[in-house]
């Protein structure tokens, strides 16, 4: 049967809400509010303002408690401001002493907020994040350790003598990745379609400052409509590729000379054009030189190439992966321990992982003191010098030693590598962990700085989704030791009554 209330039946006066009593504590953003260290996050926060100079910022929680809402429900600047302005567990997660029905800020202050903090902030709120999540795995190890040597009645027998201690602790997992940018997929004609665009964009601003008897011909018409009947044919001949780049290459160089003939006859004014034309005239340019160099060499490939005309910062990363041999966006160096990871390096440019290794282990003995004890990694960090390396700093690896396979391996030998080798996978979860839940695949920042903020705050929400989940374990472990001696001294009065 269907169920329906009118909207006629519903004022908005007499809607119930509990508003007048108390707010849940098991909710999900109070509990995740009480294990964050706000006074260190915000301390980190408030080293990229001025105690003197500038208009008071707005409070440090609420500006790094606005940027986890962000990131860990993947809303957009507005919808953050939206979302707070109506939901009362979110203002008192980002420190109201009251709701309030008004917005809090501007959604255009985020933006300032990521080019505020960039990537090393981040870094450093990741660093305590990992403190605070070591801290309570040392007090659950001990707490385990404690109830076993209770439980264990054979280490009474044992000698007195400490166990000795390893030199090396931990597994250090690392892997690269792809931080895919969201960017038009890039192609040499359509790259050339949209410079030229903007070129005859160029051409009829500054066509308005100066008094000339005819605007320079563009041909913008004739060069739409062959660009669309290329663009629209679902097979195309590389001989017909070929045949519309070169007439958009000579649409776009026509244009650039115009471009400079208008700029000259201007001459005397200080700016013609703005700074944000100036920077896509500069980029247009570089733009037409790449691909020009590359028609004449009938190559696909350049240094430094130019993949979007609005983020030319982005450049082609191979990876040879079955869905997509090539992604367009930041190479990630990522290192994970113990479920927590850290991003070690952020690349706009294509390199080898393999040099990442040597970097990743000095940062896990500059944090933890002491080297890993094993480094799990594929194959292609496993390169002769890192082999020597590793040795020389008694760290083991999981991979396939040089050289023939010995003969008289155990069976238990090849089984502990094996699974070594798979726990692995650790950390390719976390890739596709912060991709498919968290947009690590679809970054929309458009400056450079700012995509690098935005990336590193995805590891550090991250961080924190795997930290809560910790503190969920060791309150229910706790409880659940609670109970047991509790169940166990009145298990004791009894007997003693009988």
């Amino acid at each position: 049967m269907l169920k329906y209330t009118s909207t006629k039946q519903i004022d908005l006066f007499e809607f119930k809400h509990p508003f007048e009593t108390e707010l849940d504590p098991g909710n999900r953003w109070v509990k995740l509010s009480k294990i964050i260290p706000w006074d260190k996050l915000v301390n980190i926060y408030s080293k990229s303002l001025s105690s003197t100079k500038g208009k008071q910022s707005i409070d440090g929680r609420l500006a790094v408690g606005s940027l986890i809402i962000k990131h860990k429900l993947q809303l957009s600047d507005r919808e953050v401001v939206e979302t707070l302005k109506e939901n009362i567990y979110l203002q008192y997660f980002v420190g109201f002493s009251g709701f309030q029905k008004k917005a809090a800020f501007d959604a255009s202050l985020l933006v300032h907020i990521r080019k505020r903090m960039g990537k090393e902030k981040f870094d450093l709120m990741n660093e305590e994040i990992i403190k605070v999540s070591e801290k309570i795995s040392s007090k659950f190890s001990k707490s385990s350790k404690e109830k076993e040597d209770k439980n264990d009645d054979s280490t009474k027998t044992n000698s007195n003598k400490p166990p000795k201690e390893k030199k090396n602790k931990g597994k250090l997992k690392i892997d690269a990745t792809v931080a895919d940018q969201m960017i038009v997929y890039p192609t040499d004609h359509g790259l050339l379609n949209k410079a030229r665009e903007e070129s005859e964009r160029l051409i009829d601003d500054l066509y308005k400052q100066i008094d000339l008897a005819k605007k320079p011909r563009t041909y913008r018409r004739n060069a739409r409509k062959e660009f669309l009947a290329l663009s629209k044919k679902k097979r195309k001949t590389k001989k017909e590729i070929r045949k519309a780049i070169r007439k958009q290459l000579g649409y776009l160089n026509r244009n650039i000379k115009s471009i400079h003939k208008l700029l000259d006859l201007i001459g005397s004014k200080q700016f013609p054009l703005p700074v944000r034309d100036q920077r896509i005239f500069w980029i247009i340019q570089l733009l037409y030189e790449q691909q020009k160099q590359m028609y004449d060499n009938k190559t696909h490939s350049i240094k430094d190439r130019i993949v979007s005309i609005y983020q030319p910062y982005v450049r082609p990363i191979p990876r040879g992966k079955e869905k997509a041999s090539v992604e367009f966006g930041a190479k990630l160096g990522v290192s994970e321990v113990n479920g927590f990871t850290h991003l070690s390096n952020l690349s706009w440019d294509a390199y080898n992982e393999s040099k990442d290794l040597e970097e990743q282990v000095k940062q896990y003995k500059q944090f933890y003191g002491y080297y890993p004890e094993v480094v799990l990694a594929d194959n292609i960090y496993l390169t002769r010098e890192n082999r020597k390396l590793l040795k020389e700093l008694e760290i083991r690896i999981t991979g396939k030693p040089l050289g023939r396979p010995p003969k008289n391996e155990s069976y238990y030998q090849k089984n502990k590598r094996r699974k070594e080798h798979r726990e692995r996978n650790h950390i390719e979860g976390k890739f596709g962990q912060g991709k498919n839940a968290y947009g690590l695949k679809t970054i929309r920042a458009r400056r450079q700085d700012t995509s690098e903020s935005w990336i590193s705050a995805i590891f550090f929400v991250m961080n924190l989704v795997k930290l809560e989940k910790l503190m969920e374990l060791f309150y229910s472990f706790f409880k659940m030791l609670f109970l047991r001696l509790k169940f166990t001294k009145s298990g004791e009065t009894t007997m003693m009554s009988v």
